[in-house]
């Protein structure tokens, strides 16, 4: 990469309470990151957590200028720093995942004639129908997730067709209840975006096409051949195709940055805009899984991040494209009880120490002699399930188990969790697989020897802050060099690699391929019972 040595590439993530950016050089090293709060530094707009809560308690949105006036804020931080943007060969980016903008008629002209001698947000103040833009926390959207379901033939139906059943935060969803409750904003829309195009439109200085990882995340895209479905627009809203525009591939070179970005701030001319994508994305390049990888982020909730070859779309989980190898999919589980629910095992089992909690789970055996159990102290997402469930080795409830084996239970009980449903969506272990463990969880060798000993795979840890900004400054490289051919792994061949934690104990396989079995049966008749 010597042509490449002495360039920038910056990755942006626009995120619920920030907007963030992270530098790497051409050896991908950080050489600069820097961010703007959202509540704290731009307080006229008066947001709690970077949004809105509407009197509902379920409708949430975001102010859309908030997002303009906050790149204002980041680039003059940034020249104020003396950050040298002539250095800048490309940029790329991702936006919390599931927020839409609504440009208004007119807009487009508005970006195509950006005068760099004014901020960005005094140029499009009246560039948007919708003031608030609905985001991921929205969940006001049932009645449009029925009727979704139900014009495709059924959750399963629809998860077929776009990766995901309906949900409630969904642009889609979110799109057919603006048209049924505010039809004018609708009509004067001559662009809906996501937020990760609507950020590279304002780069490009015209609309920025939506990719087909982020694009994935709507249910409006057919996931198998990387279009809109005429079935999905049909039942959301009129005319919906020609305000989506054309989808585009996750590595695509856009186009160069406008010249207003070359005229204020000293942007190359030939800059160029690689397609923006969603946040979870985002941090699957900034963790740099490959083909068999499976990561998991052991935090307040704990996320699974897969990449598959052969998905199989059911309706728990979500099943997108993935962001840098326009061949494959990604897959993303979200489990609530993550580290709330150790920590309250932990204070009731091991007086709150985790060095007790560890040495819980080293002097338990595999397998925990049959003892097995489901620890939802909120309801859960993936499975639909609430309470606190222990079965004995013949498979009877039992109202409690001894401390020791409380540890043990819950943490192979998250696990085996885990592993159960990722194969659901179509993963598989194979010789080369790697577990990615990223986290506060992942500190901890004894809970990582359970997860290495459940998966029957080697465990590294990866310690990434801001992952969704440092995947993008990676995708930005990328897609330089992604139409030769070459792939996102073999252009960051130099970038750090993950440590080797642990690796699975002798006789881990035999021990847990039963004890799968017995969860997702007891898992199920769980379900049925409820």
């Amino acid at each position: 990469m010597a042509e490449v040595a002495d360039s920038c590439f910056l990755g942006f993530d626009f995120s619920t309470q920030q907007l963030k950016v992270v530098a790497i050089d051409g050896a991908l090293e950080v050489v600069h990151q820097s961010s703007v709060q959202f509540d704290s530094e731009l307080p006229e707009f008066r947001t709690h957590g970077g949004v809105h809560i509407q009197a509902d308690q379920l409708t949430v949105t975001s102010p859309v200028l908030m997002w303009v006036k906050a790149l204002d804020v980041l680039l003059q931080k940034m020249r104020s720093a003396g950050f040298d943007f002539s250095r800048v060969k490309a940029v790329s980016g991702s936006g919390q995942q599931h927020g839409s903008v609504f440009w208004r008629k007119g807009a487009r002209q508005t970006l195509n004639q950006l005068d760099p001698r004014h901020p960005l947000h005094e140029l499009l103040q009246d560039s948007f129908a919708v003031q608030d833009s609905p985001v991921w926390m929205d969940s006001s959207t049932s009645d449009q997730c029925r009727d979704l379901e139900a014009a495709v033939g059924g959750a399963q139906s629809l998860a077929d067709i776009t990766g995901s059943r309906a949900y409630e935060r969904f642009t889609g969803n979110q799109i057919a209840k603006m048209y049924c409750l505010n039809p004018k904003e609708y009509s004067e829309s001559e662009r809906i975006s996501l937020i990760s195009s609507f950020a590279s439109s304002l780069f490009l200085g015209d609309y920025g096409p939506i990719d087909y990882s982020d694009g994935s995340g709507m249910n409006l895209m057919d996931i198998c051949e990387k279009r809109w479905s005429p079935a999905c627009l049909n039942a959301t809203a009129p005319r919906l195709a020609e305000k989506l525009g054309e989808l585009a591939p996750s590595t695509a070179v856009l186009g160069c940055v406008s010249p207003y970005y070359s005229e204020r701030y000293g942007f190359p001319q030939s800059c160029r805009v690689v397609a923006f994508t969603g946040d979870n994305p985002g941090s699957l390049a900034g963790m740099r899984l490959q083909q068999g990888d499976l990561a998991v982020s052991l935090g307040t909730s704990d996320t699974v991040f897969l990449w598959i070859q052969d998905p199989k779309p059911t309706v728990e989980g979500h099943i997108f494209c993935n962001p840098v190898d326009c061949s494959a999919y990604m897959a993303l589980i979200c489990f609530k009880n993550g580290s709330f629910t150790r920590e309250r095992i932990r204070n009731e089992c091991a007086g709150g120490s985790w060095e007790r909690f560890s040495s819980a789970l080293s002097s338990t055996p595999m397998g925990n002699n049959g003892n097995l159990g489901m620890y939802f102290d909120v309801m859960e997402i993936t499975p639909p399930a609430a309470g606190v469930h222990r079965f004995n080795a013949e498979g009877q409830r039992a109202a409690a188990f001894d401390r020791e084996v409380e540890i043990r239970a819950l943490v192979e009980g998250q696990f085996l969790a885990k592993r159960v449903h990722a194969e659901k969506l179509g993963y598989k272990i194979i010789r080369d697989t790697r577990v990615l463990a990223t986290g506060g969880a992942s500190s901890n060798k004894d809970i990582l020897q359970v997860l290495s000993d459940v998966f029957n795979a080697p465990v590294y840890t990866i310690d990434v802050p801001n992952s969704a900004c440092l995947g993008c400054a990676y995708r930005a490289l990328h897609g330089l060099v992604a139409e030769t051919g070459a792939s996102f792994s073999e252009t960051l061949r130099s970038a750090p690699e993950p440590q080797l934690a642990v690796t699975p104990q002798p006789g881990a396989q035999e021990v847990y391929e039963p004890l799968l079995l017995r969860y997702a049966a007891l898992e199920a008749r769980l379900l049925d019972d409820s």
